[in-house]
């Protein structure tokens, strides 16, 4: 059955933070054509998490509704570094490092995007020509000057200082290089060059593309695109915004457990943003769940996303089994512990901590047990016969003689 233009607003308004316009939006879905959905990402990092898929999967929805997908690897942007949200100038990434991140980047991508619906960019395409008018290969071939030129003639510098993440630095007396005050120039060209009729980003990212919206306007676009910004995701500690850094993120590519179990130590408030930002479920209905069904529905939803189906059904069996039943997981990594190895070396050569230091901390935390009996001292692992080791409520791993 067909939508009309309301029901379609309201699924795609669910989680915005941002919307500009709505009444250009639903002029140009009554229009019936194939929108072009823009959005664009700096390949600074190889590893992808639940926060950064916020926006893909509002990309899905435009895609399920019928119109085109455009991913934009920002290659050349990521060579300067967005200063959104940051109070330093980010360092310039190597090309090598730049090329790499963004193939793990697109692979990931398409745990959410459609495939078939979505195009794959890269900006240096059409920024390299706009910066370099007619210069080839550092040569004058004569032509028109650089379309950079023309573009700044349209910027004023009171645009630019409108920033408030810019006015911020400088106030503390941080610089602000002339590099960064150009990035928004660079990613409003993307939508220029592509002709996009929507843009999506963060919250963050609001003054990049409404810049792109302006330069449309310079550039002859009558219909110039809605701009639509999503909240940053907070992580599993409902404190900070997602990072890796922060230790509070589920990444797109680790185990369905891993997933799931990271999803259940949600707080019941948390859940709800979660179903909202992440699922299309019908939020009424799993409100009126019992909390604690509902958060499995929750990590269930996600681990079938990110892996398949049948990933997801798996890790909720394994999830009840374990700690509803208070069972042994079925399928333990096994490690062999040399003679004289201490706790905080066991856990970390098992990868159940990322670092010894970490390692430590569990232990004095008194996260670490043995058998089912907690372990309060980084001492020596003395084994008569292969035992469990388990740190804090997911991670285990059968301990053997080497």
């Amino acid at each position: 059955m067909l939508m009309t233009t309301k029901e379609q607003i309201e699924i795609l308004k669910r989680g915005t933070v941002d919307l500009v316009n709505e009444e250009e939006l639903a002029k140009k879905l009554e229009s019936g054509k194939q929108l072009v959905v823009k959005f664009g990402a700096d390949p600074t990092r190889p590893d992808l998490h639940l926060g950064h898929s916020v926006v893909l999967n509002k990309l899905r929805q435009f895609q399920d509704l019928g119109h085109r997908a455009v991913l934009v690897i920002g290659d050349f942007t990521a060579s300067i570094g967005d200063p959104s949200g940051r109070d330093a100038t980010r360092p310039i990434l190597p090309i090598e490092q730049i090329k790499a991140n963004a193939e793990t980047y697109t692979q990931q991508a398409f745990k959410i995007l459609d495939r078939e619906k979505t195009d794959i960019r890269f900006n240096s395409e059409w920024l390299m020509p706009f910066i370099g008018g007619g210069f080839e290969g550092g040569v004058f071939r004569g032509g028109s000057a650089s379309p950079l030129l023309s573009a700044l003639s349209k910027v004023t510098v009171a645009q630019l200082l409108e920033r408030e993440d810019f006015r911020n630095r400088m106030k503390a007396g941080n610089p602000v290089t002339l590099l960064e005050m150009l990035y928004p120039v660079f990613q409003g060209y993307d939508s220029v060059a592509l002709k996009a009729d929507v843009e999506l980003g963060g919250s963050d990212q609001l003054f990049n593309l409404l810049m792109g919206r302006s330069l449309q306007r310079v550039y002859g676009e009558e219909a110039s695109q809605i701009v639509m910004t999503m909240p940053l995701l907070i992580g599993t500690d409902g404190v900070k915004k997602m990072s890796k850094s922060y230790g509070n993120y589920v990444g797109l590519t680790e185990d369905p457990g891993t997933i799931f179990g990271k999803l259940m130590s949600l707080s019941d408030d948390m859940m709800w943003n979660y179903y909202e930002l992440l699922t299309n479920e019908d939020l009424p209905r799993v409100k009126a769940l019992h909390p604690m069904e509902a958060k499995k529905g929750l990590a269930a939803a996600i681990v079938a996303r990110l892996h398949s189906p049948e990933a997801g059904k798996q890790a909720r069996e394994e999830f009840e089994r374990v700690f509803s039943k208070k069972e042994l997981p079925k399928d333990m990594p096994v490690f062999k512990v040399k003679e004289g190895a201490r706790l905080s070396q066991v856990i970390f050569g098992a990868g159940l901590a990322p670092s010894m230091n970490e390692a430590r901390r569990l232990i004095t935390q008194g996260a670490v047990k043995i058998d089912g009996g907690k372990q309060p001292q980084d001492q020596p692992v003395v084994l008569s016969a292969p035992a469990v080791l388990q740190v804090g409520s997911r991670r285990f791993c059968r301990l053997e003689k080497e």
